[in-house]
């Protein structure tokens, strides 16, 4: 009877570790994507169409969940605040860092409260005119707005937005001095551009092509170092007339910061990978969305870039609160 017990005790001393390992496998339940915007939204289909990826590829369901709010401010929050364990991740986007940079206040810091994971998917802005400006390049955009210095105006879906950062960067680096004309959405704007009411807007690509394909606006170039999937034949401002600028609206997966390191470079792997993927990259593709990749290290430093140019150019328009 002795040996029968410790040859029991000895067995379920040997099970033990294995049962460890089988509960620290990762994913071992469902993990939850958190998008700071509402359904439809470019990180939304960023965050279903690599997350259906993903629950094929490592046996979890990977599911959205939609906060909208506070350009993101909001999702991001409670995010940034909740466990850090690798089951409830972020879709992080250019929201986040100009959010970040204009108000100082939020509760939280996106940069130092946030693991990144990768780079996944752009959709740049498209530079865009009224037929009436009677400018067919950027450089006689610039001349154009030099010659009527606050005389030219450009749209945007509001105050803080990437399409409106967009146009003061160009005016920093042209060195013209449009206004600004901040709107509650990219709907309105456009229909104003289309109407004449202002003259010039950066706008995602998804919005505006259709509007010059008709001939009712005229696109200039798009805001990318890249040149746009969606539109290959435009150049870039860079290539057009302001070396060096890049502006985009870009999407990435973050975790809280004390993530695991392990479970991040899995992550980021599996996510890469979801990338290379034809049918994802078909349906980003359709969605209008350029692909990116790459690792955690190259994302940081991304992120880091953004900061510091979003930085210089809140301060410089005068929007900090």
């Amino acid at each position: 009877m002795r040996v029968l017990s410790l040859c029991f005790g000895l067995a379920l001393m040997l099970a033990l570790p294995a049962a460890g390992v089988a509960q620290d496998r990762y994913p071992s339940r469902p993990v939850r994507i958190v998008v700071g915007f509402g359904p439809g939204a470019a990180a939304d289909l960023t965050a279903r169409v690599i997350g259906q990826r993903l629950s094929q590829t490592m046996g979890q369901q990977f599911f959205v969940e939609n906060k909208p709010g506070g350009g993101s401010t909001v999702a991001a929050e409670q995010v940034a605040r909740g466990p850090k364990d690798g089951y409830t991740l972020f879709i992080g986007t250019v929201a986040n860092v100009i959010n970040a940079v204009i108000d100082r206040n939020l509760g939280f810091d996106f940069a130092k409260d946030f693991a990144p994971i990768v780079y996944t998917t752009s959709s740049p802005n498209i530079l865009v005119v009224h037929p009436s400006t009677g400018v067919s390049s950027v450089k006689e955009l610039i001349a154009l707005a030099k010659a009527k210095p606050e005389q030219i105006f450009f749209g945007s879906s509001g105050v803080g937005t990437s399409p409106h950062l967009s146009g003061e960067l160009f005016n920093m680096m042209a060195g013209t001095r449009m206004t600004h004309v901040p709107y509650s959405g990219s709907a309105q704007a456009v229909t104003d551009l289309i109407a004449g009411r202002m003259q010039v807007m950066f706008s995602p690509a998804s919005t505006v092509l259709p509007y010059v394909e008709s001939g009712q606006l005229k696109a200039l170039a798009s805001s990318e170092t890249q040149r746009a999937s969606a539109a290959p034949d435009l150049p870039t401002v860079a290539e057009a007339g302001l070396p060096g600028f890049d502006t985009s609206v870009w999407f990435g997966f973050v975790a809280p910061a004390g993530t695991s390191p392990e479970i991040i470079g899995q992550l980021a792997r599996a996510i890469d990978d979801a990338l290379r993927n034809d049918d994802v990259i078909k349906q980003l593709h359709t969605a209008g969305l350029d692909i990116k990749g790459g690792t955690p290290e190259q994302f940081g430093a991304y992120i880091a870039s953004e900061t510091a140019k979003w930085n210089s150019v809140v301060a410089t328009a005068g929007l900090r609160k």
